[in-house]
């Protein structure tokens, strides 16, 4: 007997995935850092917004998401019948995993381009960064749990309803999508998370990855690195890829220099 269904834990799971990996991320305090890419004492000086209106906006938006998701589900299935990729996945067969690894590549595909589009958009357009996507610029030393501090309509355009088309794009079912959100949550939380780990897999797997975004999020990159949360591939198709070099800050930690030039310097490494 199922007491949830497929469909509530698809919109419960990722927010609280997203609270928990982002809490994680902020305990870990002053033990980490020598891993941080800004001073810790910069999230106070040189962001524009407090932390608790961070959360406030990041609660917003999820509740926006969950709403948008419950009728996404409700106008695509029965909630009282498992679709045909939920029943592969409690199966287990070769083909079934290939079927969810091909939706999840789909998914990651529409994902990718649909937000390179819009937020490259939001940056050409003054009228959109000053009003709508500056929210997320007041963020200049981003942390962990405000990776989805947007303009509530940012929020609705850009996460929510590209999560929903890419949703529907793949095929997937609810079931496939608790798990494929709470990695895009996954992801979004440890790009913006403002640490460079040691053995961090996320970095090992992608160029798209926390100092990548860094870079945009600073004052020299604000108009390159537009790619996410996934892969770098239309930043390097149009021409908006940044690459940089991570090395030491001599008070400590670590800072990822923009490389204008594309030279790489000798001592670091570049990305």
């Amino acid at each position: 007997m199922e007491f949830f269904s497929d469909e509530a834990l698809a919109i419960v799971v990722p927010i609280l995935v997203y609270w928990v990996y982002s809490g994680m991320y902020m305990a870990l305090g002053q033990s980490m850092d020598k891993y941080r890419l800004h001073p810790r004492k910069e999230e106070d000086s040189k962001n524009l917004v407090s932390k608790r209106d961070v959360v406030m906006g990041v609660l917003l938006q999820q509740l926006v998401q969950a709403a948008v998701a419950a009728v996404v589900f409700a106008l695509t299935g029965d909630s009282s019948s498992l679709s045909t990729t939920a029943q592969d996945m409690r199966g287990g067969s070769p083909s079934s995993f290939l079927k969810l690894a091909r939706q999840f590549a789909v998914a990651m595909a529409v994902l990718d381009g649909w937000q390179y589009a819009w937020h490259r958009y939001m940056h050409l357009n003054r009228f959109l960064y000053r009003h709508v996507h500056s929210w997320h610029h007041r963020l200049v030393v981003p942390y962990a749990f405000g990776a989805q501090y947007n303009h509530p309509a940012e929020g609705l355009l850009l996460d929510t309803l590209g999560g929903a088309l890419a949703f529907l794009a793949s095929g997937m079912s609810p079931r496939a999508s608790i798990f494929f959100f709470s990695l895009c949550t996954v992801k979004g939380v440890d790009d913006h998370c403002g640490l460079w780990l040691p053995g961090n897999v996320f970095h090992l797997c992608f160029w798209n990855n926390t100092a990548y975004h860094d870079v945009h999020h600073q004052l020299r990159g604000s108009r390159f690195n537009f790619s996410q949360p996934f892969f770098v591939t239309w930043d390097k198709v149009f021409g908006t890829h940044m690459p940089y070099v991570l090395e030491e800050r001599p008070a400590g930690g670590l800072q990822a220099r923009p490389l204008m030039a594309r030279a790489a310097s000798s001592n670091g490494h570049e990305n």
